[in-house]
């Protein structure tokens, strides 16, 4: 009994211990939204630099987070696990002290690199420490809500450390989690790889992640400086890297992606659920942490303060979805995700330059509730959507969907608003902070450049609210024909492992 006891326990430390860097991850997504207008006031970076400042992170975890899934399989998972948090650690350092955009860039994707070895190795190995079925569900129920927390948090914490401290702080926090886990994890945790054999594509890995920098570097590029040939070019080039990409999975025996899973319209929803949220909400909440401090004047701390509401309605959902699913059905809970989503960015079109804290904390309330339902089920769809056997896949791809959302949604939707200020503000400088800081301007074009920049978050809101919309229409239409099709008898050799209420 003792040794069952002993053994429980440990397993819930060995979660503990594993949680810390998972958070970290999804932390480091978004906790520079905030530190933005400290960032540009000490390192000077470019609206484009700005950017990638924000998502080169994001687009390094995303790209490679199959890849290093596979890595882990065949090397080990704890020993990547080591390895990653060690990165994720002197990442954090570098970038924490850089004294360049182009060098704080370079150790944001540094950082991303680690993450993508971090996800899913910490995933694999919660396997390993939680064999009751029951106990290990629970287990990656915390990892869920645990993952959706840190992204909420991040501001949070960043405006209270840069209220006190330079912006550097931000990241500087990931150190002492770092060592924890590195002095914890050989006691607690067991290693784990895959039986047989297992490569890695490397062509597929360079095309995909080639193919979406090139792609992204033109649209930020566009978006702060206008149409060059240099831009359509390497846009092109990117678009060529990337239809290649797709090319060579479908025609190699073990794809970094299996693109015929998306042949499952209840798959090809959910993943589109994974990836859409996350980037309607890492644009808005960066576009609405600028708001608060340059166009209403808040500092660091209070608009940190008024992200708290907001996160705590998207750390509850996501805690408590998966029993309200067990009632109402995945359905259901799919397409509530996307209608309160978009309630919610619908309620940010109220504000203006002069006042809008209520709007602000409402709308964050509202589309938290989605936001946490959508992180909490969307993996268990895809999984549940396709074979038994290809759940590994399926897992994978909805992990991934997650972190390219984190990050193309302030390339694209980011990108959007910077065009938009450039076109509608007074054309001083390509961002509204930069704006803000230029001498001798008069009241009535500092009132522009605000206008303008509260212009470009209303279309950025509205343009993702009716994205949201048409989805969730869609996967009314979607879920109810699944439903349909997953009445035949069970003994039906098509039938397919869904989510026991996947019906309407």
């Amino acid at each position: 009994m003792n040794r069952i006891r002993n053994a429980e326990l440990r397993a819930w430390l060995g979660l503990l211990v594993v949680l810390g860097p998972v958070l970290l991850v999804a932390m480091d997504g978004s906790v520079l939204f905030l530190a933005m207008p400290a960032v540009t006031d000490a390192l000077s970076p470019s609206a484009d630099q700005s950017l990638w400042i924000l998502d080169s992170y994001g687009f390094a975890v995303g790209a490679l987070l199959i890849a290093f899934g596979t890595i882990g399989d065949r090397y080990g998972r704890k020993r990547l696990l080591m390895i990653g948090a060690a990165m994720f650690g002197l990442g954090s350092v570098g970038a924490a002290f850089a004294t360049s955009p182009e060098l704080l860039i370079a150790f944001r994707v540094l950082m991303g690199v680690a993450g993508a070895t971090l996800l899913p190795s910490a995933l694999a190995v919660l396997g390993t420490l939680f064999t009751d079925p029951r106990r290990r569900a629970q287990a990656i129920g915390i990892f869920a809500a645990t993952f959706a927390a840190g992204f909420a948090i991040g501001p949070i914490v960043a405006g209270q450390l840069l209220s006190h401290f330079w912006w550097g702080s931000v990241l500087l926090i990931n150190v002492p989690v770092v060592l924890v886990f590195l002095a914890s994890a050989p006691i607690l945790l067991g290693e784990v790889r895959a039986s047989g054999g297992v490569s890695v594509d490397v062509a597929s890995v360079l095309t995909s992640a080639s193919g979406l920098l090139l792609s992204m570097y033109a649209v930020k590029y566009v978006a702060a400086e206008g149409i060059s040939t240099g831009s359509l070019v390497l846009g092109s080039v990117g678009v060529v890297l990337l239809a290649a990409f797709g090319h060579r999975q479908r025609r190699i025996d073990n794809p970094l992606v299996d693109f015929t899973l998306f042949g499952n319209p209840v798959f090809t929803i959910a993943i589109i659920t994974g990836f859409l949220p996350l980037a309607a909400w890492s644009a808005t909440a960066y576009l609405a942490a600028t708001y608060l401090q340059s166009v209403l004047d808040m500092s660091i701390a209070d608009a940190a303060l008024l992200a708290v509401p907001g996160a705590l309605v998207l750390t509850v959902a996501a805690v408590v979805t998966p029993a309200v699913v067990a009632r109402v059905g995945y359905s259901a809970a799919l397409v509530t995700a996307h209608f309160t989503i978009a309630a919610g960015l619908l309620l940010l079109l109220p504000t203006g330059t002069g006042a809008g804290i209520g709007w602000y904390i409402a709308a964050t309330a509202v589309a938290g509730i989605g936001y946490g339902i959508s992180f909490s089920v969307v993996a268990d769809i895809a999984v549940a959507a396709v074979p038994a056997e290809r759940a590994g896949s399926a897992a994978a791809l909805a992990e991934t969907g997650n972190e390219l959302g984190n990050a193309l949604g302030i390339a694209l939707f980011g990108s959007l608003a910077a065009a938009l200020f450039r076109v509608n503000g007074p054309d001083l400088a390509p961002t509204l902070t930069e704006t803000l800081h230029l001498p001798g301007l008069p009241a009535a074009v500092l009132d522009d450049a605000r206008s303008a920049f509260v212009s470009g978050l209303h279309i950025v809101a509205a343009t993702a609210a009716i994205l949201h919309g048409i989805l969730g229409s869609v996967a009314i239409r979607i879920l109810r024909s699944a439903g349909k099709s997953d009445s035949q008898p069970t003994g039906s050799p098509s039938r397919r492992r869904r989510p026991a209420d996947i019906r309407s």
